[in-house]
């Protein structure tokens, strides 16, 4: 079947689900380019369209073909009869930057004017030129036309060409009322269509709604571009899928950039940090205002400028447009590229010895109140050269550790490619696949062998399907008090800090070592006492939020919710003995509290510990083969650098927070538990069985996801052992091959076995929801992370707490009481030592260190 008749039947195939065709492969890219040279071209007009419309820009496989032929066409070493070498140009200036920045600056050399000049114009408009930059700049000392580029970038044309946000929006009204997540947005069981915008959004608010596309076409009905309302708006995951679904119904095209849209409106009582900042990352307007007055399908005037919001000509709502900056992002097309444009017109003009531009809004800064900073104010100045940062601070930080998990890896790599990088510059870039591992789908598996060469060609790590759960693998690999992100919510450091973002930002941040951050303010969350006996940690992720509800510092009910942590940085204290494992037990729930980061203060033996174990774990890994040896090395002299000299920064004890909440561990006497479904609705083990409405029989027990660690399965074997089968399914799925193996060889799994447990390949699992599920309406007792209504399996009804309480759910098919809960339970205390001991990979023999890594 030749091309086009296989294009077009492909295109039929998509419409018929009301979405475009894939973009052109390399291959069939090159079957179109030989269709284009013949001549007389058949069909031109469909061809030229397949040409300059359906080929990704950037540095795709199928874009080096059309920039090559271009530049030929050119040089006039090829021919096409219905694309001219000044056409040519100007399609080169569509594909973003990458392979087609070197023709353009070569055409400025033509001897035909025309062609100069057009390449002049399309270059102007081109920011992703990286190390062209600098023969741009020594070319303009004898090229005119080069001349003229650095001219346009210093005066800023690419944006000011461009029409500035309106000062009168008249949009229709998409209300979802109550709390939209991003599983709702982008629902995990279809995560393997996340690359394929158009496909995945398809999905979009399937499970929260009756036919929500047809209900949105209804509405388009009327003339106005679509407002996605909602009281609550994109908590849970960092997924950059949920915005793109939205922006794919609500947005506009973006030309020459196929399946793909920018723009859009955003209106939350409360926007995620995470879902707010890929808003802006895509070119969106996010707007937080009271949205109580909007109802679906009404038509309604925002202002932006004059923060208003109007509905049949009376004010509905007021808001502030933040960051000041936005309504550049929205002009610029997002945040990303006004950054990269930004800066490519401030290198311009120091070249030019032109002074400081006044073309763009200059990020307000707050005043220094010359008081103390926290621990992540201390972090966050040391990464941009500073004492400290105070909150409101517009700062652009370097970004030392990076990481991308697989369901949001395929499109951290288009989003490499359209940000035309062949490398990175981020110190430390990995890659896992924990969320697709146990139950591939053939794209998964056509993603498991690809991506990885993508990632370590560029210099970054992949790890290895099974390896397991990324969280625990790159919190070996961080640096004390440096920052990071990760294309994960739960990318929460145990030590230094991370701030979680969308794939877009990981992948900027993976290709400039740098991120843009806009400061929160901190809340102190101090533990004081002594932990009782049977109360874990997880008892204290869950108490978090059970002071807070008792403090008035938030709300379940989603309506007028009240947060206090929500877009803060979550500072925990009290604890410094904790293992850095466990640490991060506190840091990763800090996704659940809507938190933009987390920090937890440990002493520096721990930390030195960790660290000790991590070089000898790194340094295995080079051994088994992992890629990039190169970055590994590099990492592991960072550490051992850190080790020579191990110092860690404080707190100011004049440090301001925006709240202080402190938990006094010895009033904690029984497990609290985050109920159905809910990560908000905590309560005490005797409140929930007192409570009618809430379930007390258990169907399921799924003990794993990065919330647990080593010492958690071997307190779950104790409890089972020797009592027979679990009364409940019960799912064992370790976070990584190194705790199974070791699981394994100390007689655990064989625990598992006769309490006839499921056990998997370590990764994500259940807790992910997009690959095993739970049976429809089960309700299930579950150490994940998150509880969102049919995350884990269709009307299932989800407590969270600790595996130790897990394992006595699971030998007892029901909540027990409390007694019964310490009885059971209280023997683990005992054998302390003995169950939670952790990986310390310097402390095994080299075979052993080697069994466990292979």
């Amino acid at each position: 079947m030749s091309l086009i008749s296989q294009y077009r039947a492909h295109t039929a195939e998509r419409a018929q689900l009301g979405i475009p065709p894939l973009p052109l492969t390399a291959a069939q890219a090159v079957e179109l380019i030989a269709l284009l040279k013949q001549n007389p071209v058949q069909e031109q007009e469909y061809l030229l369209d397949l040409f300059v419309n359906h080929i990704s820009p950037g540095v795709d496989d199928a874009a080096l073909e059309k920039a090559a032929f271009l530049d030929a066409i050119i040089r006039g070493e090829a021919s096409c009869a219905v694309i001219t070498p000044v056409e040519a140009v100007r399609i080169l200036g569509t594909m973003l930057g990458g392979y087609n920045v070197k023709p353009m600056i070569d055409a400025l050399s033509s001897a035909d004017s025309a062609v100069a000049e057009a390449a002049a114009l399309a270059l102007k408009k081109t920011l992703l030129v990286y190390d062209s930059f600098d023969t741009v700049v020594e070319l303009a000392k004898t090229n005119s036309y080069a001349k003229e580029v650095l001219e346009s970038w210093a005066n800023g044309e690419w944006f000011t060409s461009k029409p500035p946000l309106a000062e009168k929006m008249t949009l229709t009204v998409f209300k979802v009322p109550g709390e939209t997540n991003t599983d709702d947005l982008s629902p995990a069981s279809e995560a393997f269509t996340r690359s394929d915008i158009p496909m995945h959004a398809l999905s979009m608010l399937r499970s929260k709604m009756d036919d929500p596309i047809a209900t949105i076409a209804k509405l388009k009905e009327k003339g106005h571009p679509l407002a996605y309302v909602g009281d609550v708006v994109g908590t849970g995951s960092s997924r950059k899928s949920g915005i793109n679904s939205v922006q794919w119904h609500l947005g506009e095209d973006i030309p020459a950039v196929p399946n793909k849209r920018t723009a859009g409106v955003v209106i939350g009582g409360i926007i995620a940090p995470i879902f707010f900042n890929t808003a802006e990352d895509s070119g969106a307007l996010p707007i937080q205002a009271d949205v109580t007055s909007m109802e679906m399908g009404d038509v309604i005037e925002v202002y932006p400028f004059k923060g208003v919001i109007e509905k049949n000509g009376e004010v509905i709502a007021n808001f502030s447009l933040e960051p000041n900056t936005l309504a550049d992002e929205v002009r610029a097309g997002g945040r990303i590229p006004l950054i990269i444009g930004r800066n490519l017109t401030r290198k311009a003009r120091r070249v030019l010895g032109l002074g400081e531009e006044t073309i763009f809004s200059r990020p307000e800064q707050p005043a220094d109140t010359g008081k103390g900073y926290t621990l992540a104010q201390k972090i966050v100045g040391k990464a941009c050269g500073l004492a400290g940062v105070r909150p409101g601070m517009y700062v652009e930080v370097e970004t030392l550790t990076v990481g991308s998990q697989d369901t949001t890896g395929p499109m951290t790599r288009d989003e490499i490619k359209e940000l035309a990088a062949l490398s990175f510059s981020a110190d430390l870039f990995m890659q896992s696949f924990c969320h697709t591992a146990a139950y591939p789908k053939p794209s998964d598996v056509q993603m498991h062998r690809s991506l990885p060469y993508f990632i370590m060609s560029r210099g970054g790590v992949a790890l290895k399907p099974g390896d397991g759960v990324i969280h625990t693998w790159l919190n070996r690999m961080v640096l004390p008090d440096t920052l990071g992100t990760g294309g994960d919510s739960h990318t929460r450091f145990p030590i230094g800090c991370s701030f979680p973002a969308g794939s877009g930002l990981v992948a900027f941040a993976g290709v400039t070592g740098t991120m843009p951050l806009n400061m929160p303010e901190s809340v102190l969350v101090r533990f004081t006492g002594e932990l009782q006996p049977g109360i874990t940690l997880r008892d204290l992720v869950n108490a978090i939020p059970y002071v807070a509800i008792k403090k008035g510092l938030l709300t379940v009910e989603k309506k007028g919710k009240k947060n206090i942590f929500a877009g803060k940085v979550l500072e925990i204290e009290g604890l410094p003995q904790l293992k850095v494992e466990q640490a991060f037990e506190l840091s990763d729930a800090s996704a659940e509290r809507s938190a933009a980061a987390c920090t937890v203060r440990l002493d520096k033996e721990p930390v030195i510990e960790y660290l000790q174990s991590n070089v000898k774990l790194l340094g295995q890994m080079i051994e088994e083969g992992y890629g990039d040896a190169n970055t590994i090395q590099r990492r592991i002299g960072k550490m051992e650098e850190w080790l020579a000299n191990p110092q860690l920064l404080e707190p100011d004890a004049d440090a301001e927070y925006a709240a202080v909440i402190e938990i006094n561990m010895s009033e904690i006497t029984e497990p609290i538990l985050a109920c159905p479904n809910d990560p908000d609705d905590v309560a005490t083990l005797s409140e929930i069985l007192s409570d009618e409405k809430r379930p007390k029989n258990i169907d399921e027990v799924f003990v794993g996801s990065c919330m647990t660690n080593i010492g958690h399965f071997r307190a779950l074997g104790e409890v089972l052992r020797g009592k027979g089968q679990a009364k409940t399914k019960l799912w064992v799925v370790p976070p990584t091959k190194m705790d199974m193996k070791k699981l394994i060889e100390e007689g655990y799994y064989s625990v598992f076995g006769t309490a006839g447990a499921r056990t998997e390949v370590p990764g994500c699992s259940l807790c992910m929801g997009n690959q095993a599920r739970v049976a429809d309406n089960a309700v299930v007792f579950s150490t994940s992370t998150r509880n969102f209504d049919d995350r884990m399996g269709k009307g299932a009804k989800v407590y969270l707490g600790s595996a130790e309480l897990a394992a006595v759910c699971a030998l007892l098919g029901h909540l027990p009481g409390k007694d019964e809960y310490m009885e059971i339970a209280g023997s683990l205390s005992q054998n302390g030592d003995r169950v939670y001991r952790y990986l310390n990979f310097h402390e095994v023999t080299s075979q052993e260190l080697q069994m466990l890594v292979d």
